[in-house]
């Protein structure tokens, strides 16, 4: 084993999006940081790779839209990325008295949006309620979000700064379907709301828990405007601004480290690591930032008691099209594609999926959207004609692929790829691409296959339950979320902060802020 490197100011554990945000803040501020990640490439679950042999298309193969990461950060660390926002926000293929049909929701709500909503439900009540619903929450997402690049505000302070504290406070308290319910009444209508409280989590929209409200409370106020937007590039092309921003400041970025151990002293860290041959290293520091999952972060510090491992509940589906299939509806398939299809996501069906997987059962009927990034950014496939398609399934927790893996998933796939046949008017399968050795181009990942790949414990995309973004506790007021139970560790990742979730950079802005101010 080779001896302790020069110590460093910090050494960051993980070079996922929020390491590496954290690493360029601190850098940038004149510190000495080290970044350790295990995988070959930089990004964590921010990626973009070749998926297929032979097919010249790089997939967002995990993450793959942003909305939380805030202005501020791509401002403070000039930030090379463009996001595209999409003409379409959604659309909804269903079936009403034995004809197809299909709720459009344009980005800018317009004519075609009312007139949609109009023959889907035979009046203007719906949408109107569905305008009320959606014009308060983003009251709401203008007032919190600013919040979430300051430190965190007690409860009684983050209230008077709220035009809409009873929205606030029917999230916190209520059942999401009853806040849901409060404003929208047709069964498919109030699917398509409650699915942002569904992304990657699994819960009961009916439980006062908390559980959907944090979720869908966070894929509504990003930047103040909730909007869901295409990097050009891919997700690869975020985490790769962010890592060339951190490079730039000095950080020293070191893929294929698999780090080991993390020990703590009174006055800092040593850290532990081997690298791809099998090399044992460590580095000294003053601190340790950890953008690993917080039951990942217990194994590391040899904690007696570790966090509770948490389970992921997505089935991830990535496929390249030769063409984009035809809808039944009659719809074109360029503009439906061109938002977030949701399908077979109405409140009954999610009642019923939850019931089943709850019992310990795959949903008969999976509630499931898909999207085509190549057509808001065609760069990602260049000039082959191709298309992209991604599926993100809900209530598929990870429990059900324990004792047949492969076998749950390969079901998995063939119920989603059967239920979305139902609304096309060829099959899906006949419009897959081929790759070099002939095979389809589809790819599942079960939240196994997710931990396996990407070492996050329970394929849960978040790394746990979703905090409220708010002091917990009146002692918490005025702080960053970030700190661990020792003083020397700050962490970074997104189940370990209190405003973590998703691709925003909060953890790792957050983790650099607690350090800074010290």
């Amino acid at each position: 084993m080779t001896g302790p490197a020069a110590r460093h100011d910090a050494v960051v554990v993980g070079g996922g999006h929020n390491g590496l945000v954290a690493a360029a803040y601190l850098a940038r501020a004149g510190w000495s940081v080290l970044v350790l990640e295990r995988r070959p490439v930089l990004g964590g679950a921010a990626i973009s790779q070749q998926v297929f042999p032979g097919v010249d298309v790089r997939l967002s193969a995990y993450s793959y839209l942003v909305s939380l990461l805030p202005d501020r950060i791509v401002t403070d660390l000039d930030l090379q990325v463009t996001l595209l926002d999409r003409a379409v926000a959604s659309y909804t293929p269903l079936v009403r008295d034995g004809a197809h049909g299909g709720l459009l929701v344009e980005r800018e709500e317009g004519p075609a949006t009312a007139a949609s909503f109009h023959a889907l439900t035979g009046g203007d009540a719906e949408f109107a309620g569905w305008r009320r619903f959606y014009g308060r929450l983003a009251t709401l997402a203008e007032d919190l979000a600013p919040t979430l690049t300051e430190p965190l505000l007690g409860e009684a302070e983050l209230a008077g700064r709220l035009r809409d504290p009873e929205l606030w406070h029917d999230l916190r308290e209520r059942p999401l379907a009853d806040v849901v319910g409060a404003h929208l009444s047709d069964d498919v209508v109030r699917g398509i709301a409650l699915t942002d409280g569904l992304i990657g989590t699994f819960a009961d929209v009916h439980a006062a828990d908390g559980l959907a409200g944090r979720c869908f409370l966070y894929h509504l106020i990003g930047n103040g405007t909730g909007r869901w937007r295409v990097p050009v590039g891919g997700m690869g092309a975020v985490s790769g601004a962010i890592a060339t921003a951190a490079r730039a400041a000095g950080a020293e970025l070191v893929t294929g480290a698999t780090v080991t151990a993390v020990e703590t002293r009174p006055d800092g860290v040593t850290v532990h690591w081997t690298d791809d041959d099998g090399t044992a290293r460590a580095a000294d520091a003053g601190y340790a930032v950890s953008g690993a999952a917080p039951a990942v972060l217990d194994e590391l510090l040899g904690t007696t008691a570790p966090a509770p491992r948490p389970s992921g509940s997505q089935l991830k589906v990535n496929m390249v099209l030769a063409r984009l299939p035809r809808l039944r509806s009659g719809g074109d398939p360029h503009r439906v594609f061109s938002g977030t299809v949701h399908v077979d996501e109405a409140a009954s069906q999610i009642d019923a999926a939850y019931a089943q997987a709850a019992a310990g059962r795959l949903p008969d009927v999976i509630p499931f959207e898909v999207y085509c990034h190549s057509l808001t950014d065609p760069t990602i496939v260049g000039d082959t004609g191709l298309h992209t398609l991604t599926l993100f399934g809900l209530h598929t927790p990870a429990e059900l692929f324990t004792t047949h893996p492969d076998g749950t998933r390969d079901e998995a796939v063939a119920r989603v790829v059967g239920q979305l046949d139902e609304y096309l008017a060829e099959p899906l399968l006949d419009c897959l691409a081929r790759d070099a050795d002939g095979r389809p181009c589809l790819q599942a990942a079960s939240p196994l296959d997710v931990e396996a790949s990407l070492a996050m414990p329970g394929g849960h995309i978040f790394h746990g339950d979703l905090s409220w973004p708010v002091a917990a506790e009146p002692a918490e007021a005025g702080g960053w979320g970030v700190a661990t139970a020792h003083p020397r560790v700050v962490a970074a990742s997104s189940g370990g902060t209190t405003r973590g979730g998703a691709v925003s950079g909060l953890g790792g802005f957050a983790a650099a802020q607690h350090l800074l101010g010290r």
